[in-house]
């Protein structure tokens, strides 16, 4: 296909070319730490929150119905991604996969959307690590003046509006400097992380046990009250929905595909097994947690830390709360480097400035870019509230799901020799049926965040017709092919 139109479409050999070109990441991670990422990434704000809010709400005791069909919602798209990150192993996720099959346009569009997954993601979670780090701080008699707590404007205990979110500052940056200095030595922090915050879980699910009251799960599907979603069978399905963004994060493991020692056999470990684990975790937690506390009572912000008050273990509280920070902590890396590996190949291509792919001589990190990041993310997680920063995620990740899963039918099609590391078994079954669950949950979104989509993507529109069409290595190169 001609590349001086909108769909130019770069081979998967040039994409592979040019993961071996001259900015080299360094390949430091095991299908252990790739899996660490995963789980490091998906348990966070989900498994300390959701859990309660969509039993309350929804489901009931059911949420574990719920739990069990977002999992396997997530894991038609994360077969597709194990195919796609084994078959194409350079950093750039969905970005790289969309230009291999849809063309140049569409990988804009969707690496441009990634922004909202990955950057404003971590915005979202260092706010909501802001919160547990005061509340655990003023526990040991430190106490953040709330106006240096939250989003300006927020109205404070004894008047006034807060100035703006400091802790927030302040996760952001210490990471960013982290990842700056090198892969491994972040990969190594991640996995030290992960391993606190799933000792805490399942500590939780094995003191927990001992206390539950099965009659808490009588009726495991409480009868509906009249409204679509209000429990029943599609109360199940609402809070399906709902728990299914408790699930987001194994995507960004494929962003690591390129530092991968072995990437077409570490790739599909690392995505399926985070997925394996973090379901089964997520259904034991809300089996142990509706069983500790009546669901109509979970509809708070820290449903996790009501059921050890049921336990009536008190230091374990305190443990809960250090658990969650973790877990918080991990989102907040695996997103910021997921971020930054997906500017780091779209600069490759020439539709973003070079200073975002320029590789550090002695870390062997996007380091400029890493940087540059983290100052934008810790800006807005310092003056935006959490609720419009937590609207603006969902979106982006469901239409890169899509469009993964839509990359696999294709080239299926086009490149059907092709050697596959690691094959999705039943296509185009199983792509459809992700895309299908994608589409669903999408059209429940509100009309307000469509609303917000369209005006960033029109800002991204802007910058590639000016810029990264101009730029594009693709179009230089076919341009001189066809000069005589």
């Amino acid at each position: 296909m001609d590349s001086s139109g909108l769909m130019g479409r770069k081979s998967v050999d040039d994409i592979l070319e040019s993961g071996e070109g001259e900015q080299q990441l360094s390949k430091t991670l095991g299908a252990l730490s790739i899996t660490a990422m995963g789980i490091g990434a998906i348990i966070g704000a989900g498994i300390f929150v959701l859990t309660g809010t969509a039993a309350a709400q929804y489901a009931g005791p059911g949420i574990m119905l719920s739990f069990v069909l977002g999992g396997i919602a997530c894991a038609f798209v994360g077969l597709c991604y194990s195919e796609m990150a084994a078959l194409i192993p350079v950093a750039g996720s969905s970005y790289t996969y969309t230009y291999a099959t849809l063309g140049e346009f569409f990988a804009w569009l969707i690496g441009w959307d990634l922004i909202l997954e990955y950057a404003m993601g971590a915005a979202t979670v260092a706010v909501g690590w802001s919160g547990y780090v005061t509340s655990l701080l003023k526990d040991v008699g430190i106490v953040i003046p709330a106006r240096f707590a939250h989003a300006p404007g927020t109205a404070i205990d004894g008047g006034g509006t807060a100035l703006f979110n400091l802790p927030a500052v302040v996760i952001v940056a210490l990471i960013t400097i982290l990842l700056m200095r090198g892969t491994k030595e972040s990969a190594r922090f991640n996995n030290i992380m992960v391993a606190v915050k799933l000792t805490v879980v399942v500590a939780f699910i094995a003191l927990g046990w001992g206390h539950v009251d099965t009659a808490h799960w009588s009726p495991l599907i409480p009868p509906n009250e009249g409204t679509f979603g209000q429990y029943g069978y599609s109360g199940i399905l609402r809070g399906a929905g709902v728990v299914f963004f408790a699930f987001i994060g194994f995507d960004a493991v494929s962003t690591a595909a390129q530092e991968a020692r072995k990437p077409q056999k570490d790739m599909p470990i690392g995505i399926l097994g985070s997925l394996a684990v973090c379901t089964i975790l997520y259904v034991l937690v809300a089996a142990v947690l509706t069983g500790l506390v009546p669901y109509k009572e979970l509809n708070v912000p820290d449903p996790i830390a009501k059921g050890v008050d049921a336990i009536g273990i008190g230091w374990f509280a305190l443990l809960i709360k250090l658990g969650a920070l973790t877990g918080l902590t991990t989102v907040i890396l695996v997103l910021l480097y997921g971020q930054s590996r997906i500017f780091f190949t779209m600069a490759n291509d020439g539709l973003l400035p070079k200073l975002f792919a320029h590789v550090h001589p002695t870390y062997q990190t996007p380091y400029r870019s890493q940087a540059l990041i983290g100052a934008a993310v810790a800006l807005v997680a310092a003056l935006v509230p959490i609720h419009i920063l937590g609207e603006m995620v969902s979106i982006g990740t469901l239409a890169a799901f899509i469009l993964v899963c839509g990359s696999v039918i294709y080239l299926r099609r086009t490149d059907r020799h092709m050697k596959r590391p690691f094959r999705a078994p039943a296509v185009p079954v199983v792509p459809i049926l992700g895309i299908l669950f994608c589409l669903l949950l999408m059209v429940g979104l509100p009309l307000d965040t469509w609303l917000r989509l369209v005006i960033w993507m029109a800002i991204g529109l802007v910058i590639y017709f000016f810029y990264g069409r101009r730029h594009s290595v693709l179009r230089r190169k076919e341009a001189n092919a066809v000069t005589p």
